[in-house]
């Protein structure tokens, strides 16, 4: 006559519980290895390609000119990059001269996106600042009188602030905030407004 079997002890029920737990925090550990290593949101990069000046005038002592600038934006997450809150600040000494909105858009997952700005910045003061900055100044100036009687260099510089604010948001779920910054400094001929060269 066969024995009846006996039900499972609570030693048996405590250690698989204890086997299932350790098993479900192995895979949690695991996903969550995976998330930071290949789902781990990143800030998109910005290259700026080139900066034109189309037009450039200098009268009585101001300067104003359409500045251009073209850049690509990589989105190196594996989500798409959803940007808004963008901006471009034209900075001469310090003092803003121009500034314009990026309208927003999207970049897919891997993708790289061609952009170009282009804006009028109005009438500023030319070289308002030389006194305080011509301790730091490079290069020759010009002692002829300038332009109009200001005494001007050669070049003037200005700098550039590209800002993009965005959002990523991973496997549907998780969204995260990134954002981008690209500053230039850039270096124009004061005689023809033509540029001479950028730093980013």
């Amino acid at each position: 006559m066969n024995k009846p079997h006996r039900p499972p002890s609570g030693r048996t029920n405590l250690a698989s519980c204890i086997v299932a737990t350790i098993f479900l925090i192995f895979v949690i550990i695991v996903i969550l290895i995976v998330f930071f290593t290949i789902f781990k949101p990143k800030d998109p990069k910005i290259a700026v390609n080139a900066v034109q000046l189309p037009t450039f005038a200098v009268s009585n002592g101001t300067v104003n000119f359409t500045f251009s600038q073209y850049v690509s934006v990589k989105n190196t997450n594996r989500a798409v990059f959803s940007h808004y809150d963008s901006t471009l600040q034209l900075l001469y000494y310090g003092s803003q001269v121009g500034f314009m909105f990026i309208p927003a858009g999207k970049i897919d997952a891997g993708r790289t996106q061609y952009m170009a700005a282009t804006f009028s910045v109005q009438s500023f003061p030319l070289g308002a600042t030389a006194t305080a900055t011509a301790a730091t100044s490079q290069g020759p100036t010009l002692t002829d009188g300038g332009v109009n009687g200001f005494r001007l260099g050669p070049t003037m510089e200005i700098e550039s602030r590209l800002e993009m604010a965005g959002r990523v948001r991973v496997l549907h779920f998780f969204t995260h905030h990134v954002d981008a910054k690209a500053d230039c400094r850039v270096a124009i001929a004061v005689g023809d407004g033509s540029v001479l060269g950028f730093h980013c």
